[in-house]
């Protein structure tokens, strides 16, 4: 912030300067043309306390009469300083730059020419001039060519106001695009040859990045057949699940790569139709995981705790349907068992209860099988499979689904990543079939999956989470 000194001592600087506002700005030091008009309207209104525009040694020169000698020596004193006869003229009281530019040209020895027409100067004069103007008219199309560069950034102002960054960047487009040469480009933006150099090459090594990550990302998303998000691209990417060597990134570049490269997962929900609640043919068994408060747990210290199962359908060609009934682990989400079937019927959910029954040892502790009110989990044969295999049934509340929430939630994964936004119209159920065994499959040994551990967020797959903590996968 500049004090109430420091803008009387800067306008009186301007004031004795000569210069245009413009031309004053863009010397070193000083402050930004809106700044500077600010402090001159606070000065018009007696808030700061400044001299006149008129400086001492400005010349009070009578109409058709000659210039004094001191004025002429003085003018060209100032303008062989690198002071342009423009600003000499204003600050003297000359008429003109033009004629300035004579008495220079004069001091110098050049040669004069009688006037010719209304014009008034010879042709060395109206060469200067001209290129003069040519200089003048090259300064503010480059100009006008970085402040159109900089309309692709709408909270980008004064291309002399840029962090050191972007004036490497915009004065690099002004050389490639409009073919400026690397003094102009320096003297417009303000900026040294040094620092230009050490921001263009920071520049160069951050785009070698970007490339660099927007490859892994894009490899990690492929990886995952476009199922990732964000979340677990940046993670696929860190540990190297991609199956390339881990690369540290973080969690911006991630999403800037996703976002630029038009990497976006399916997100659509459908509601589902079928429905396996056929009346109350018995007693319900008890919902275990309710809590006394309403809510449910369904978190478990070890494996083979806590389960929970359902059946859910997909339409593939002709109207076909098929029929998945999985068995998930609470511990970590594993899904220990699943059956594929034509029909919703009990030999489907009876297969999956048996396949994950076989693997559990012997003299196992009690595991608890929550699932729906379905007549298929009311059955005799399921009620067998659970007494034989020392399997406790807990079923959820009648229209309650999210008293089984968990399994839910495992259907709307699914079905985010491998089902929905897809053609499966032309897809038969047994192709189909093989595409959900080999996603329970992935979920299971390739899926990142997000655990707490520690406080600590941590991503890793479920099978080898459970390699880690030397649970059998």
């Amino acid at each position: 912030m500049y004090s109430k000194e420091d803008r009387e001592r800067i306008l009186a600087d301007f004031a004795a300067s000569g210069l245009s506002g413009n031309a004053f700005c863009r010397l070193p030091g000083s402050p930004s043309r809106p700044a500077l008009g600010r402090w001159l309207a606070q000065a018009a209104r007696g808030e700061l306390d400044v001299p006149e525009r008129s400086v001492r040694g400005r010349c009070e020169h009578a109409k058709h009469a000659r210039y004094p000698e001191e004025t002429k020596r003085e003018a060209v004193s100032l303008a062989r300083g690198g002071m342009s006869p423009a600003a000499v003229a204003r600050r003297l009281g000359v008429a003109s730059g033009d004629v300035v530019s004579s008495w220079v040209r004069r001091a110098a020895g050049g040669a004069r020419m009688a006037p010719k027409g209304a014009v008034g100067m010879n042709a060395a004069e109206a060469a200067a001039r001209i290129a003069e103007l040519e200089a003048e008219l090259a300064e503010e199309r480059m100009r006008t060519a970085a402040l159109r560069e900089l309309m692709r950034d709408p909270k980008a102002g004064d291309p002399a106001s840029l962090s050191n960054s972007r004036k490497a960047e915009l004065g690099e487009r002004l050389r490639r695009d409009y073919g400026y040469r690397l003094r102009d480009v320096l003297t417009l933006l303000r900026i040294s040859k040094s620092s230009y150099e050490y921001a263009r090459r920071a520049n160069g090594r951050a785009e070698a990045r970007a490339a660099e990550v927007s490859a892994r990302v894009r490899h990690a998303f492929e990886a995952s057949r476009r199922r990732y998000g964000y979340r677990r691209v940046r993670a696929s990417v860190a540990s190297g699940a991609d199956g390339l060597e881990p690369m540290a990134v973080s969690e911006r570049e991630v999403r800037r790569a996703m976002r630029e490269g038009a990497m976006r997962p399916v997100r659509t929900r459908r509601r589902a139709r079928w429905t396996s609640y056929r009346g109350e043919p018995d007693e319900r068994p008890a919902n275990l995981p309710l809590r006394g408060d309403g809510s449910h747990d369904f978190s478990a210290g070890e494996p083979d705790r806590l389960v929970v199962t359902d059946v859910t359908e997909f339409a593939v060609a002709g109207g076909a349907k098929v029929y998945l009934s999985p068995v998930i682990d609470c511990f970590d989400g594993m899904p220990v068992s699943w059956s594929v079937s034509r029909r919703p019927d009990s030999a489907l959910v009876d297969s999956s209860l048996l396949a994950y029954a076989a693997r559990l040892p012997e003299g196992h502790p009690p595991v608890t099988a929550h699932s729906d009110g379905g007549a298929t989990y009311r059955s005799r044969s399921w009620k067998g499979i659970c007494e034989r295999s020392g399997i406790v049934r807990s079923m959820s509340r009648r229209g309650r689904c999210p008293d089984n929430a968990r399994m839910e939630g495992f259907f709307g994964t699914l079905k985010e990543e491998l089902y929905n936004g897809r053609d499966w119209s032309r897809t038969s159920p047994e192709e189909f079939a093989g595409e959900l065994d080999a996603y329970m499959e992935w979920y299971r040994d390739g899926r990142l999956k997000l655990f707490v551990e520690g406080g600590a967020k941590v991503y890793d797959t479920i099978a080898g989470r459970r390699r880690r903590l030397g649970h059998a996968a």
